[in-house]
């Protein structure tokens, strides 16, 4: 058995969404190592990792139809044909309690983490049916999609409706050979939320994960990685968990 080759994304085409952050550009450099052509779509290409030969960086506002139709359209002239490999990682989230949280602050989270997923995955899987190619949609949720901590009620609601489309999304398109699969990491430190990791109450929770650390974009390599190749070709509607032991703690 192929081993190496089952997990190699040689000749495979992969847009990332939020390549501007720390888990985007992970993921972009994972695809791009395995053998992908990857286009990096952010709203700040400038901040987007260099990958050099088999990349391109392209504009994208995930809660703007237009955009997207125009970022898929620059990814497939630079990178020869439909992108068969999508990441859904755009994501945005408000820290307040409650009480304080706006519409607006709701209406922002929703749509870049629950709305430009639907839109992003709708747009690649149209173009995938229309060419009559397979292809892997892997939308990044949460832990916070299944528990819950104060302060990010616009994010945790989003990111449980996540994990409720994907496996919609891949109950109606697994008949044109689309897969669509989650990845729910646990605390992983971010741009997002650093800060709080910082504070007393972060330090604490880090003391609620079995593992008793937080997260590194090195731990969804594996899972990235199984999800886009053949190696994960029987799976769709799944939700891959990678938290360190977080979720399955009573505490």
């Amino acid at each position: 058995m192929d081993i190496a080759g089952l997990f190699g994304l040689e000749g495979r085409r992969a847009l990332v969404t939020g390549a501007s952050g720390v888990l985007g550009g992970h993921f972009a450099r994972v695809l791009h190592g395995a053998g992908a052509a990857v286009a990096l779509a952010a709203r700040r290409v400038d901040a987007v990792p260099a990958l050099g030969a088999r990349s391109v960086a392209v504009p994208l506002d995930v809660t703007d139809a237009a955009s997207i139709a125009a970022a898929f359209d620059a990814a497939e002239a630079a990178l020869g044909g439909p992108c068969d490999i999508i990441v859904n990682n755009a994501g945005i989230a408000v820290t307040k309690p409650i009480l304080q949280q706006t519409a607006d602050d709701w209406d922002g989270v929703m749509d870049v983490n629950l709305r430009g997923c639907f839109l992003v995955g709708q747009e690649g899987a149209k173009r995938l049916a229309a060419a009559k190619q397979p292809g892997s949609i892997i939308n990044i949720a949460s832990v916070l999609g299944e528990r819950v901590i104060p302060g990010v009620a616009g994010y945790t609601a989003a990111k449980a409706g996540l994990l409720h489309l994907t496996r919609q999304m891949a109950v109606e398109l697994a008949r044109f050979g689309v897969r669509v699969n989650a990845i729910a990491p646990g605390y992983v430190a971010t741009d997002i939320n650093r800060d709080y990791f910082a504070s007393e109450p972060g330090q604490a929770m880090i003391k609620r994960i079995p593992q008793r650390r937080l997260g590194s974009p090195d731990d969804l390599t594996g899972p990235l990685l199984l999800l886009a190749s053949t190696a994960g070709a029987h799976m769709t509607g799944a939700t891959v968990t990678v938290d360190g032991g977080h979720s399955v703690n009573p505490l």
